[in-house]
């Protein structure tokens, strides 16, 4: 039997605002196994993020277990999460997070490089066209549309070959039409390479697509569907 690719148990991420504490993510238990693709949904200011930032090794739970592939990371170096970060976690942004002076080929032969791996063009290429950009390799951003920025920043989360991809609103800034091809994109990876998948998103047509949803609401989860 595979490993999970995430294990919570009461995990919970609070901050402190002056006197106050606030609890982003409240006692949170949750599973994913490998090749799903599942989404976390709730409004504004549920948690989303929050949790999301912890599956991903960017922050650190204040309590609780996190399981990331079989390893605790709860509470887990930087220099090791750093490793786990760049070698088996893809990451996609609403904001996409492009360089605006690199090509589109260039900036997800970028994440090879941090990553401390050979930059091999002959992949970053053929993922760029597995997203359908591969008459786009050599624009700059500001010469495509944000659903190919999108495009850009899935090929280059890909190009590291991760365990699993996190996606932080991927639809937050694009119309209907661009939505749905990048939800298109998603289901692709998931389906044909069983990649596993975890969005936080408050896009109802993204979260109909997922194998399941989980709902947050003042940190907590409040259903599963």
């Amino acid at each position: 039997m595979s490993k999970l690719v995430v294990k919570a148990e009461k995990l919970s991420k609070t901050y402190k605002l002056l006197a106050e504490e606030i609890a982003a993510v409240n006692e949170v238990d949750l599973e994913i196994e490998p090749g799903e693709f599942v989404s976390i949904m709730g409004p504004s200011g549920s948690g989303k993020t929050t949790l999301l930032d912890m599956i991903g090794c960017l922050d650190h739970s204040t309590s609780g277990r996190l399981q990331i592939l079989g390893e605790d990371v709860s509470k887990m170096k930087e220099s090791r999460l750093v490793k786990i970060r760049r070698g088996q976690i893809g990451f996609v942004f609403q904001d996409f997070s492009l360089i605006p002076t690199l090509t589109a080929l260039e900036n997800v032969q970028l994440a090879s490089h941090f990553a401390g791996m050979a930059q091999d063009t002959t992949k970053s290429t053929a993922l760029l066209e597995k997203v359908g950009l591969g008459r786009r390799i050599n624009h700059l951003p500001k010469q495509m549309s944000g659903g190919e920025k999108q495009r850009v920043a899935i090929a280059r989360s890909l190009v590291t070959s991760p365990q699993f991809l996190v996606a932080d609103e991927p639809t937050g800034q694009l119309d209907t039409k661009n939505s749905s091809e990048i939800i298109g994109v998603f289901k692709q990876l998931n389906d044909e390479e069983r990649l596993t998948i975890i969005v936080a998103t408050h896009d109802e047509a993204l979260g109909r697509q997922t194998d399941r949803a989980v709902y947050l609401q003042d940190g907590k989860v409040v259903s599963y569907s």
